[in-house]
């Protein structure tokens, strides 16, 4: 959808398929209270004078058949959340009834709406930034409570408002520099350019660094569990779900092919990945198992390799993935232990001693030092627009006066990127295709 086309009144039912006891029917547009006032039939009519209003009424097809009763909200532009007159017709939550209720609709005047037109309309009236709008987007996909707080600070407001402390930084340096222009010989007071770089290069650091964390908590995270057979992968997997999800038995090379199961850990949504166990094998199908399970763990957010506490301590493959992505867990520590490692995390799937520690472990590899009371980066769009920027001002701090200006002016570029607020019609459309209809 493009800027172009705003003209036209658009429709689309607002709750998920299914059975329901409400579903809504959305309209909004230069002529939703028109439409709206076509099929209500109550003691008020959809009015365009008042704010807003709550009516109770009949919803009727042409002709006067009553197609269910119910609520017309109205929500009167610029005050909607589209910033135009919206009109919203709860009925009885059936696909029967929503699906008579919207080909009415159209058939009065509106057309279909577009995924995520309703949002797109909202940021297009300036009723919310690109940030707010990837945030509604958040709060509709929230699997956990993580996910659904970082999404009501984005949509709140915070991650824009974080923005603009540092815009206010950049810009209070780069007025420095540019009255340069008729004041050459008085230079640029260091009050005025190393303090505020350096606070905007802290407080952007601080904001990429949240990026990784922002992106699990939205979509979650993959964590592979890897070591030889008999390390105690299928084990672990079941304890850290708290049920029997894969098959333990005391035969090497029992998981052949992978087998994946999802939990949350404190508010991260995980899917925990049991591979084969890795050793040089003549039999083809473990074999296939042990190349996958190498695949497997350099896809992953991150990788447990598992080695038995109990036994001879073995040589694990050298092309595991990098360290930085690695927690290392010496396992069945209910058993006489043959060697130690102070390094590692040492957890027993029978007593389930130590699982806390590794469940605390892996959260803290996932999410890291992002800050808890500040919004984070949620989609590679902004971690990317966050990076530019950083590396914008970086490199205004090595830069002479004359040439740190052109710096500063590409940061604020790639901040007012980061909000929304100077980006092309592609960009825009990219970010609200991902949304659903009616939204």
């Amino acid at each position: 959808m493009t800027r172009l086309g705003l003209s036209d009144t658009i429709a689309a039912i607002a709750t998920a398929p299914g059975s329901a006891g409400v579903g809504i029917v959305r309209v909004s547009g230069p002529g939703a209270l028109t439409v709206a006032d076509g099929l209500f039939r109550g003691r008020r009519k959809p009015s365009r004078t008042a704010g807003g209003q709550f009516l109770f009424g009949q919803l009727t097809a042409e002709g006067g058949e009553v197609l269910d009763e119910g609520l017309c909200l109205v929500f009167r532009g610029p005050r909607s959340y589209t910033g135009e007159d919206v009109a919203e017709l709860q009925t009885h939550g059936s696909p029967a009834v929503l699906g008579r209720v919207l080909a009415r609709v159209l058939e009065l005047g509106a057309r279909p709406a577009r995924p995520g037109e309703f949002t797109q309309r909202a940021y297009l009236a300036g009723r919310l930034d690109l940030a707010q709008a990837e945030a509604v987007l958040g709060l509709v996909n929230a699997g956990t409570d993580t996910a659904r707080r970082q999404a009501s600070l984005g949509l709140a407001g915070a991650l824009g408002e974080r923005v603009e402390r540092v815009a206010t930084q950049i810009t209070r340096t780069l007025a420095a520099i540019q009255a340069l222009l008729d004041y050459p010989e008085e230079g640029v007071p260091e009050e005025d350019r190393e303090a505020p770089l350096a606070a905007a290069e802290a407080e952007l650091g601080a904001l990429v660094g949240t990026a990784r964390a922002g992106q699990v908590a939205t979509r979650g995270a993959r964590l592979a569990l890897i070591g030889l057979p008999n390390a105690g992968k299928s084990s672990l997997l079941n304890a850290l779900l708290g049920y029997e999800r894969s098959i333990v038995t005391p035969i090497p090379g029992t998981t052949r092919d992978y087998l994946e199961a999802q939990m949350s850990l404190a508010g991260v949504p995980v899917t925990l990945v049991d591979t084969a166990g890795i050793r040089e094998t003549g039999d083809e199908v473990e074999a296939a198992g042990v190349r996958q399970a190498v695949t497997l763990a350099g896809a992953a957010d991150l990788v447990l390799v598992l080695e038995d506490g109990s036994q001879p301590r073995e040589a694990l493959p050298a092309n595991l993935p990098d360290a930085a992505r690695v927690l290392r867990v010496r396992t069945k520590s209910d058993l006489p232990a043959v060697w130690s490692d102070e390094g590692m995390l040492a957890v027993s799937a029978v007593t389930g001693a130590g699982l806390a520690e590794l469940r605390d472990a892996i959260h803290s590899a996932l999410i890291g030092d992002a800050a808890r009371g500040e919004a984070w980066l949620t989609t590679e769009r902004q971690a990317d627009a966050a990076r530019r920027a950083l590396s914008h001002v970086r490199a205004a701090r090595l830069l002479p006066d004359e040439l740190a200006g052109y710096e500063l002016e590409e940061a604020l570029r790639a901040l007012a990127d980061l909000t929304g607020r100077d980006v092309g019609e592609d960009v825009v459309d990219a970010v609200f295709r991902n949304f659903c209809v009616g939204k």
